[in-house]
């Protein structure tokens, strides 16, 4: 009978203690997902689940109305009037067959605080907080970067690394939100960006936000639908507005990107935008994402 009341006390010692632990757990919301087979950052209506997380492959979207890739997005031909907008000043632009070369000497044809005070460029900072300015000063650069005139998806994003991962229009090279290995670009460093959202680094001037919205802009994408540049897997990058919808796009997938006409080709091919969610509060990265397609060597 003492063997019987010692085995009672366990067993209600650990159903109190399994029922307390529980009590003290957050109540799960699930979610809908639904099937993102594609990898185009829209669902499969047709094809959903319920998980208090999102899912690997499934998405919170439910409109993709082909969800096998064959339609959703289309790579298209880079078009060639797209190259019209780079400085040319900065860029060489040369053709050979299916393969596009642009070459830089990364000079942008903006003002900046950056450019030696003799420079016709020079101007006062405009934004930059002067004490958190990096030091030293634009200087000619060179950059190489060769890609298909017909860029493709890959099956698998990648991941953008340090040092220039595109180039833009003004021919300065386009950077990631990493700050070196230390991290993400931090709310102290963004503060001695200039207002085209670039400062200097080891290897030179460069981009990582988006221009601000001031009176010395005039050539650089600020909430509209200019092109930005091309990234080194081939693919275009235009502000955060679509020419085809004169609005921001709803239907970018993971890489910011998405299928349609531009400015720049009356026919849809995939090319990316710049997402339209605040960094630190303040800034739009310019690409803070996977690439879409296979990245080529900028050298």
């Amino acid at each position: 009978m003492k063997h019987i009341l010692i085995y009672g006390f366990v067993i209600s010692i650990a159903l109190f203690t399994m029922y307390s632990c529980g009590d003290d757990e957050e109540a799960c919301t699930e979610s809908t997902w639904f099937e993102d087979a594609d990898g185009d950052g829209l669902g499969n209506a047709d094809v959903s689940l319920q998980d208090c997380d999102q899912p690997t492959g499934y998405v919170a979207d439910n409109t993709d109305t082909d969800d096998t890739g064959g339609s959703s997005l289309v790579e298209g031909t880079t078009p060639v009037s797209a190259f019209d907008e780079f400085n040319t000043d900065a860029v060489t632009v040369s053709f050979n067959g299916d393969e596009i070369t642009i070459e830089s000497n990364a000079l942008p044809n903006h003002t900046s605080p950056y450019w030696a005070t003799d420079n016709s460029l020079y101007i006062d900072p405009v934004v930059a907080t002067a004490q958190q300015m990096s030091p030293g000063r634009i200087t000619q650069g060179s950059y190489t970067l060769t890609v298909s005139t017909s860029p493709e998806i890959a099956s698998t994003t990648s991941s953008t690394g340090l040092g220039a991962i595109g180039i833009a229009v003004t021919g300065v090279p386009i950077f990631n939100d990493e700050e070196g290995p230390t991290g993400s670009v931090s709310e102290q460093v963004a503060s001695g960006f200039d207002y085209a959202g670039a400062h200097m680094g080891p290897t030179g001037y460069h981009y990582h936000m988006e221009a601000q919205d001031v009176e010395a802009n005039t050539v650089l994408s600020y909430d509209d639908e200019k092109l930005v540049g091309i990234l080194s897997d081939g693919f275009l990058i235009y502000g955060r507005k679509c020419n085809a919808s004169d609005d921001y796009p709803t239907d970018l997938d993971g890489s910011g990107g998405h299928s349609s006409t531009t400015q720049h080709s009356d026919e849809a091919f995939y090319h990316y935008h710049i997402i339209n969610e605040l960094y630190i509060d303040k800034y739009y990265l310019l690409f803070a994402v996977d690439y879409k397609g296979t990245p080529n060597r900028i050298m």
